[in-house]
């Protein structure tokens, strides 16, 4: 799992599975957000199983799932409320980590949500 620093409490990665989640945790992360859709691709993990293996590490997990390209007001507001309520730092996950990226961004830059 390559992780790469947005802000210091922020970081984006491409897909994560469950037997990453204990370097996840160890590297001082404390929260897990999947902005991926169940189901995009054949063979990606389910949130649950990535969502069961963070809290067993102790570390909060929010699924906000985008569609690739398809970036919503809503998928916005909600990115935005679980950026303030997750503990930091938080490690978010997309196929590619672009995603990620690009809720960050488009949110720091005060895009209605």
């Amino acid at each position: 799992m390559q992780a790469k620093d947005i802000t210091p409490a922020y970081a984006v990665a491409p897909q994560i599975v469950a037997a990453d989640i204990a370097a996840i945790a160890a590297a001082g992360y404390r929260s897990i957000m999947c902005n991926r859709p169940d189901g995009e691709q054949p063979g990606q993990p389910r949130f649950e199983e990535i969502a069961v293996a963070a809290r067993q590490h102790g570390m909060a997990v929010r699924h906000v799932p985008v569609i690739s390209g398809m970036i919503t007001p809503q998928n916005l507001a909600d990115f935005d409320r679980a950026i303030a309520e997750l503990p930091a730092p938080v490690l978010a996950y997309c196929r590619s980590g672009a995603r990620c990226t690009q809720l960050w961004s488009m949110c720091a830059a005060g895009l209605p949500g």
